[in-house]
């Protein structure tokens, strides 16, 4: 581990030693991005999107799918079924988002993590949803924290320039104003928000602003507030303010959203966005983490 991650992961330690000591039944959930060939919705073992199921990535691993190219608000109830089903109770949940995952997560808890859910057998049916058990209730859901790959809550230019289709919701959600103006993004209900901000862009890099990993620029993927993006980087670079480890303002002065924490800034520039369906670029340190961490 570099010498940066070793420095937020101190940042964070708390907070993961305390997940730790607790005594439950947990699960990692695993929320995808924006796709056209994801897993099967409500099917919690296809990880089609990610990688191999085989792959170790954390304790009694779901895979959350839902169809990839919908805008936030139809896809979210996907979402909540899961949610439902193994984070209420006594269950505990870790949870893994990469890209367009971040969003819908984020959309999820700031609307509904208030709400009342039911609690749950933890046993779900074809289509993805659990029982209710005893008829109990609890408010919103038992998560422990989030890790976030490549987040892209808060946009990316290449939705801003039609890089992608313009009919779908799912990009249009992707205009950075429209991102961030979508839900309230420092409304988590508390549960923290770890970022991992590659840095290996290459084809659209020109259009992103300060660094990037071919899709999303660090003001997104080190999850900085505002209602606009602006040029991040990594520490050397002349041309724009760094983008900084930890919850703290970042170079400059512009915070970042609230219960968020850049866990990892990508310094050599050697991680990428996209997964390769094999946990690949800055995938590939969420799902390492997320196995050393979510027990």
């Amino acid at each position: 581990m570099g010498r940066s991650a070793r420095f937020a992961v101190s940042l964070c330690l708390p907070g993961l030693l305390a997940a730790g000591m607790a005594s439950a039944t947990n699960y990692t959930l695993w929320i995808h991005g924006r796709t056209s060939g994801g897993g099967a919705i409500g099917n919690y073992d296809d990880f089609a999107y990610f990688g191999p199921n085989t792959v170790p990535a954390g304790v009694n691993k779901k895979a959350v799918n839902w169809d990839g190219r919908s805008g936030v608000a139809s896809q979210s109830g996907y979402v909540r079924n899961a949610l439902d089903c193994f984070c209420t109770g006594n269950n505990w949940c870790y949870i893994g988002v990469h890209s367009a995952g971040d969003m819908l997560i984020g959309y999820t808890l700031a609307n509904y993590g208030s709400s009342a859910r039911p609690v749950t057998n933890a046993q779900p049916n074809a289509a993805g949803v659990c029982t209710a058990g005893t008829g109990g209730m609890q408010t919103g859901w038992n998560i422990r924290w989030v890790l976030v790959a490549a987040g892209s809550s808060g946009g990316s230019e290449l939705a801003d320039i039609g890089a992608w289709t313009t009919s779908e919701p799912m990009a249009q959600q992707h205009k950075v104003a429209t991102a961030r103006a979508l839900y309230n993004h420092n409304d988590t209900r508390g549960v923290w928000f770890y970022n991992y901000a590659g840095a290996r862009g290459t084809l659209y890099s020109f259009t992103l602003p300060g660094q990037d990993d071919e899709v999303v620029a660090y003001h997104s993927s080190g999850g900085v507030s505002g209602t606009g993006g602006s040029s991040f980087c990594n520490p050397g670079d002349w041309f724009c303010n760094d983008l900084t480890l930890g919850s703290g303002p970042n170079q400059g002065g512009r915070a970042k959203w609230a219960w968020h924490s850049v866990m990892f800034r990508d310094n050599g520039e050697d991680y990428g966005h996209y997964t390769e369906r094999n946990w690949s670029g800055i995938t590939s340190l969420v799902r390492r983490d997320m196995d050393a961490w979510a027990r």
